[in-house]
């Protein structure tokens, strides 16, 4: 049997993804900036694309801008909002606990563009404290960057707080959220919860890689960090990816329809694993169990086993889960920032897994996994190192 538990690494296409991005890529093939019929054609799948994609957040379709993922749309927000406002300040604010696609841009504009930057601390569930926030904020702030859902532990922040604290301050302060696995597990409109730019990527949402958005408020402005032809306003230059931006948009519109059914099939399991996993001696789980944490992602410790082992363990009987962010997985002997950040015991930093669920996991499937940590886990216990 093969389960597929790293869905917060990526996700398995909807089949009408694949068809449509097969159709765009073999039949209407254009360049969007071509002046033909065929060009027309591709201009017009960008276009509803936009149009799908507002609507479903209450924006403009305007305010939308495509890139090749979360990683670029964090990279374009955070450092094209930084040098357009660095006159009026050039400190910024995050969290600890972000992904790296935002704690490594924030490490370049520290050392390299002299930016000050401050990082807040979290709770033990992995949640930005406020307090920490109203303290930071000071005259030369000119951009706060707080995730939706952070992608290892599942933690929901209290982003609509988070933008009316900001805003309370200084309204000309930017608030970036990284929303990659927040988008498509809660219906989210960035004008009612105060932010002004929000990050996508399209492979989290049973999309294609390669591709995401960025929505800009339509009041602010960024400078690009891409140049070239003047595609997208020039706010991002380069030949639209057209079987991407259909994908994506495709995507979105599947992922949203009956979406209060797949969560509540997502938080179903997510208790049942739960409660089958704590049933293993010296286990944890990271983060809050409740509904006010990400329907789709367990992290649980399980002392006394590194977590690349049973990783593999696992691996052999087809069960499929990461050992933490996947955009990292080049470091896997670095322990996770974000189990320090929440205080996690010493035994569980080298010794936690990543179990992350989509619309497609079934009952049959937690139940096969749970089996499966109960007969291995006890057995790898015994040949650990003491």
């Amino acid at each position: 049997m093969e389960v597929y538990l790293d869905n917060s690494a990526t996700t398995k296409a909807y089949e009408s993804v694949r068809d449509i991005v097969g159709k765009v890529m073999c039949e209407d093939y254009g360049n969007p900036s071509s002046l033909h019929k065929k060009g027309i054609e591709a201009e017009n799948y960008v276009r509803g694309a936009k149009e799908t994609l507002a609507r479903l957040m209450r924006v403009q379709p305007k305010e939308i801008f495509f890139t090749s993922g979360g990683t670029e749309s964090d990279n374009l927000a955070l450092i094209g909002g930084a040098r357009t406002n660095m006159r009026a300040g050039k400190h910024l604010i995050t969290t600890s606990i972000e992904h790296p696609a935002i704690l490594n841009t924030m490490k370049y504009l520290e050392e390299e563009e002299g930016y000050r930057v401050t990082y807040l601390p979290v709770d033990e569930y992995g949640r930005v404290r406020l307090r920490a926030l109203r303290e930071a904020l000071s005259k030369d702030t000119i951009l706060v960057s707080i995730m939706y859902v952070n992608n290892e532990v599942g933690s929901v922040q209290p982003i609509a707080e988070a933008a009316s604290i900001v805003k309370a301050y200084n309204r000309n302060i930017l608030f970036h959220v990284d929303a990659v696995q927040g988008f498509g597990k809660y219906r989210i409109y960035p004008k009612r919860a105060g932010i002004d730019m929000l990050s996508v990527s399209g492979h989290k949402i049973h999309g294609p890689k390669g591709v995401g958005f960025l929505y800009i408020d339509g009041r602010v402005k960024i400078r690009p960090i891409v140049f070239g032809g003047g595609q997208q306003n020039n706010i991002r230059s380069g030949t639209e990816n057209v079987p991407g931006i259909a994908g994506i948009a495709r995507a979105s519109k599947e992922i949203y329809t009956g979406l209060d059914e797949k969560v509540y099939r997502m938080r179903m399991l997510k208790k049942k694993f739960i409660t089958g996993i704590t049933r293993i001696e010296h286990t944890t789980i990271h983060g809050l169990c409740d509904e006010s944490s990400a329907p789709h992602i367990i992290s649980v410790g399980i002392a006394g086993i590194r977590s690349e082992v049973l990783l593999h363990a696992l691996e052999e009987k087809g069960i499929y889960v990461s050992s933490g962010s996947a955009c990292s997985s080049n470091h896997p002997a670095a322990v996770s920032g974000v189990l320090k950040g929440i205080g996690a015991k010493k035994e569980y930093l080298d010794a936690t897994l990543r179990f992350s669920m989509s619309e497609f996991t079934t009952e049959k499937e937690i139940d096969y996994t749970l089996k499966t940590l109960y007969d291995c886990v006890p057995t790898l216990r015994k040949y650990t190192r003491r």
